[in-house]
């Protein structure tokens, strides 16, 4: 009795122990529960059994590697989903056109996105980071980065002397997304470092990949703002060239919620008020 079940148990370890050397680990811990799900439907044959487990392997499999790619993607957190976003709040913004970018068709035809306006908290990098996030969701490796952060980590490069290296880490995806040209101050502290953006941006542009770019400077005030006139009419000249450009006219929506936020409080504190 006692070696039938020693028998047993070798030939289940065994049986998990190659599951996860085939790297089958949903059947490696859901075995028994598949199997009896098979014996109680009469209906199941052989055929439906194998594809039954292979149907379960390959989600979980594409789950995993969503995940991964969201992961590598460096997305800042708690994402941001196209859903959440309040169009309402943004009439001028054509909802169609988003919708339309949603359906990754620019990644397919290697294109690009602008998102620009002269106001901060209109949307830009929640549509940014939203659409950032379907392109790994739909097998795409992307990797999202600040401007500043994007310049200091090649800066650093040069220093170090190891350009050449980080320079690969934004070329080689499928989607890049600069975020935020203009929104910290400390990209003017070293405009002479603007050559490293466009290093970046001529690499992607000449092997035909996407690029997500968010920017509250103007158009006529990147030469100022990038402190290089040359290079910053190289930047423009390939950003422009074959992308979708979104130029968003509106309020910020955080400075609208926060006033929300007051109101709501405001109404409890004169609620709350005893009558004179």
């Amino acid at each position: 009795m006692n070696k039938g079940k020693n028998k047993t148990l070798q030939q289940k370890e065994q049986f998990t122990e190659n599951c996860r050397y085939l790297g089958l680990k949903v059947l490696a811990e859901q075995y028994q529960q598949m199997v009896d799900k098979a014996n109680s439907d009469n209906n199941m044959g052989y055929f439906e059994f194998i594809q039954a487990i292979i149907q379960t392997e390959s989600a979980a499999k594409k789950q995993r590697q969503i995940e991964y790619l969201i992961s590598g993607s460096k997305l800042p957190q708690p994402l941001k989903l196209l859903g959440d976003f309040d169009f309402d709040f943004q009439p001028n913004l054509d909802r169609r056109l988003i919708m339309d970018l949603a359906s990754l068709q620019f990644l397919e035809k290697n294109q690009s996105i602008l998102l620009t306006s002269t106001n901060n908290g209109v949307g830009k990098s929640h549509i940014a980071r939203s659409l950032a996030l379907l392109a790994c969701q739909n097998g795409h490796k992307t990797l999202y980065t600040t401007c500043s952060d994007l310049i200091l980590d090649l800066n650093q490069g040069v220093f170090e002397k190891t350009l050449e290296k980080r320079m690969k880490k934004y070329t080689n995806p499928e989607l890049l997304v600069v975020d935020e040209m203009g929104n910290d101050r400390l990209e003017l502290q070293i405009v002479k470092e603007a050559h490293l953006l466009f290093k970046v941006i001529d690499q992607r542009y000449n092997d035909n990949k996407s690029l997500i770019f968010t920017t509250n400077v103007e158009e006529a005030d990147w030469a100022e703002f990038l402190g290089d006139p040359i290079t910053t009419s190289a930047i423009l000249d390939r950003i422009y060239h074959n992308s979708v450009i979104i130029r968003i006219k509106g309020e910020s929506y955080r400075r609208f919620q926060s006033e929300q936020l007051q109101k709501e409080y405001g109404v409890q504190n004169n609620e709350g008020k005893p009558e004179q």
